[in-house]
């Protein structure tokens, strides 16, 4: 079935309403607007008569040039460019110092809100499009309205009113839709154009509607200019890790029918590939768009698929646009929309296997601005926000159980990365094929002398501060029982981890680490301290010399790491034990641009949120040798018992001290017996030696 008429019916009854906006706004042009809201208005009006003019180009069908196919994206997302986002009403710092502060930032909250209608444009979402052209229509009005009661401008409350009711009323539409897209099939624009394009014509990159990048083009290329046998390498090491996740975890994958695949632009040969795979599987790929709309945009992070970033800072600076409006009322108006939408699709639910997720790395790192026009969460919010979140995992939890689903994740590099990108990405797929049996047997005697143990000393050495004890469960029959997961390559690619999730009582100390990748953010100088499991101050110098350096490094850190909660336990202590990896990142000096998922590998790492097993506690869980992962659990998960609420915080961030940084690792049981794992950033645990090898290349 064609995906837009799915969206017949609904396109159809907004049609004039559609018609009837945009009319309405072609007009304004030549009617007359007090300055300085006039350009702001027309430069507006100007971008969605564009949008309404690709629209109808899109409808015919007529296919484009690559000349004209790069040009047409170049002006979709022109304004926001770095070149040219120093006089964009999408700057809040621009549309703040021309339409003054408090003014600029719900117009520019527009504009932004605007500028979703490139996706909505290509999927032929009208509904929605016409929803945000009447709110523009209306807030016009309001500024005619006052000027012709001879105000300087109307109220910046009506403003605020006329874009609030906007956000909250049209949930029903926008909300309902992005849990639509994330579990039916149907849906399937993208998975369509994958399927039906000629991958070597690179022109079909820009029929996704996203923005694309000269590196998403050479990526793509480069792509093709692999063998079908690399490729299918690529693919099959994906998918299968996929699909041994159910076998590992004990679920049965054959009572799903769908997967949902989330990948950056450029991957689309290996993707195909993926998506032939997992239809032999009996599982039908769905594939959502990352989010574009402020009621359904993440503040850090992106899911589903996406182009390259047009603009960081433009992302950066409207990452809590949901300050306009959450409070109490919008999270009950969208957890309510939220649960009412998985009512209404719930066998879709029901039949969804979980993520498979392609990750990119290799962009420079990104170093923030923060501007004080920007929208701000204040405390109220943030505790909102993270309720909100909360609660919406909850929900999705009863619809799609997380002890019945599985997911997981593989990372390549970008050419951004440099000129060893070629090296680099065949380097990775060697990487994601390591012979798992080998690190399986390393790891089980790594894990038989921390079973022996109570607690857990990790130390820095050179300009790492790290001091840290971390607290294990006890365990009542070794025999039996284990505190930590032998993990090889399923879930997490590539493999080369053990990992468990600590006692909160008695871990503490200081985590520290020079220069770490987080969420396309490079940390420098990251430090998080700890007491009785919880994270009580952090910060780091990623905004040295500024005055307010300190202050800036905190929001960073609780923004991205911490995802806005003023404290985070331990979910997880983990040693990596992919020393290759390690090896490769720093032979091509990219230690630094490793994605968490690799370089969590590469060192011992901590994750603050949840455990590993939130949402699947109750599961047991064996490791090859029999014995079962008993320490599933600690004391804040175990509240989802008595109280849900305060069980979970819907976030899961790792922390990794390279092998460079790191200095001892010494496992020490109730009697004060130490046994030394790491020794100076080299493992010193016999059965682990062979491990070393790629450390001393």
């Amino acid at each position: 079935m064609d995906y837009r008429y799915l969206l017949k019916e609904e396109n159809e009854a907004v049609r004039e309403r559609y018609e009837l906006s945009l009319e309405r706004i072609r007009a304004m042009k030549d009617e007359e607007m007090r300055e300085p809201y006039g350009s702001y208005f027309r430069r507006t009006g100007a971008f969605i008569e564009m949008i309404a003019g690709l629209t109808e180009q899109l409808l015919s069908g007529r296919q484009l040039s690559m000349e004209e196919l790069k040009g047409r994206n170049e002006c979709l997302y022109h304004d926001i460019l770095p070149e040219n986002y120093g006089e964009s009403f999408a700057n809040p710092s621009f549309a703040a110092e021309k339409l003054g502060k408090e003014m600029g930032q719900l117009l520019c909250f527009l504009y932004t809100e605007i500028r979703a209608e490139i996706p909505l444009a290509f999927e032929m979402r009208m509904e929605e499009i016409t929803a945000v052209n009447e709110t523009f229509i209306e807030v016009y009005n309001l500024f005619q309205e006052a000027f012709a009661e001879g105000k300087e401008e109307p109220d910046a409350r009506q403003i605020q009113d006329a874009l609030y009711w906007y956000v909250s009323d049209y949930a029903d539409l926008t909300v309902r839709f992005r849990i639509r897209e994330g579990v039916d099939p149907q849906l399937s624009f993208a998975a369509d154009l994958i399927r039906e394009s000629d991958l070597e014509d690179l022109r079909y990159l820009y029929y996704f509607g996203e923005y694309i990048s000269e590196g998403d083009l050479k990526l793509a290329a480069f792509l093709n200019s692999l063998s079908q046998e690399t490729i299918n390498r690529m693919a099959d090491t994906y998918t299968e890790g996929f699909r041994r996740g159910f076998q590992v975890m004990g679920r049965d994958l054959s009572k799903k029918k769908t997967v949902v695949i989330e990948y950056q632009l450029g991957f689309e040969r290996m993707i195909r590939r993926a998506m032939e795979n997992f239809r032999a599987m009996g599982l039908s790929p769905i594939l959502y768009r990352a989010a574009a709309q402020a009621i359904n945009r993440r503040s850090a992070g992106k899911r589903g698929y996406y182009g390259s970033s047009p603009n960081r800072q433009y992302e950066y600076d409207h990452r809590y646009d949901s300050a306009l409006f959450m409070g109490s009322n919008l999270k009950e108006r969208k957890l309510s929309v939220t649960k009412a939408a998985y009512e209404e699709f719930k066998e879709l639910a029901a039949v969804c296997a979980g993520p498979a997720v392609v990750e990119t790395f290799g962009l420079p790192g990104f170093h923030p601005e923060n501007r004080p026009e920007a929208f701000a969460l204040s405390p109220h919010q943030e505790e909102v926000s993270n309720q909100l979140a909360n609660e919406i995992r909850q929900i999705t939890n009863q619809y799609m159980p997380g002890d019945e689903t599985s997911f997981t994740i593989i990372a390549f590099p970008r050419p951004e990365i440099g000129k060893d990108f070629e090296g680099i990405f065949r380097d990775t797929i060697a990487l994601n094929t390591l012979d798992y049996v080998k690190y399986q047997k390393i790891q089980q005697t790594m894990i038989d002398a921390l079973d022996q143990a109570s607690k857990v000393h990790i130390t820095g050495r050179g300009g790492n501060r790290t001091d840290l004890w971390v607290r294990l469960h006890e365990l009542k029959n070794r025999d039996k029982e284990t505190n930590f997961e032998n993990c090889v390559a399923d879930v997490n690619i590539p493999l080369g981890e053990v990992f468990t999730s600590p006692v909160l009582a008695g871990t503490k100390g200081l985590l520290h680490v020079e220069r770490v990748y987080i969420d396309e953010y490079q940390f420098q100088d990251l430090w998080l301290r700890f007491e009785d499991g919880r994270v009580t101050d952090y910060g780091c110098g990623n905004f040295k010399p500024q005055e307010d350096w300190e202050e800036q490094g905190k929001k960073l850190v609780k923004q991205v790491i911490l995802r806005g909660h003023e404290w985070l336990p331990m979910g997880e202590f983990a040693i990596g034990t992919n020393t290759t990896a390690y090896a490769m990142a720093r032979r091509y000096e990219i230690g630094d641009q490793l994605p968490i998922l690799i370089a969590e590998k590469t060192g011992p790492h901590f994750a603050v949120g949840d455990t590993c097993y939130s949402f699947s506690e109750d599961t047991p869980m064996y490791n090859p040798d029999g014995k079962e992962v008993t320490a599933r659990d600690n004391e804040i998960s175990i509240q989802r018992k008595t109280n849900p609420a305060q069980a979970y915080f819907s976030c899961h961030t790792d922390i990794t001290v390279p092998y460079s940084e790191l200095g001892d690792i010494v496992a020490v049981d109730e009697a004060g017996k130490e046994m030394a794992l790491i020794r100076q950033g080299r493992f010193a645990l016999p059965g682990t030696e062979g491990l070393n090898e790629a450390l001393e290349e």
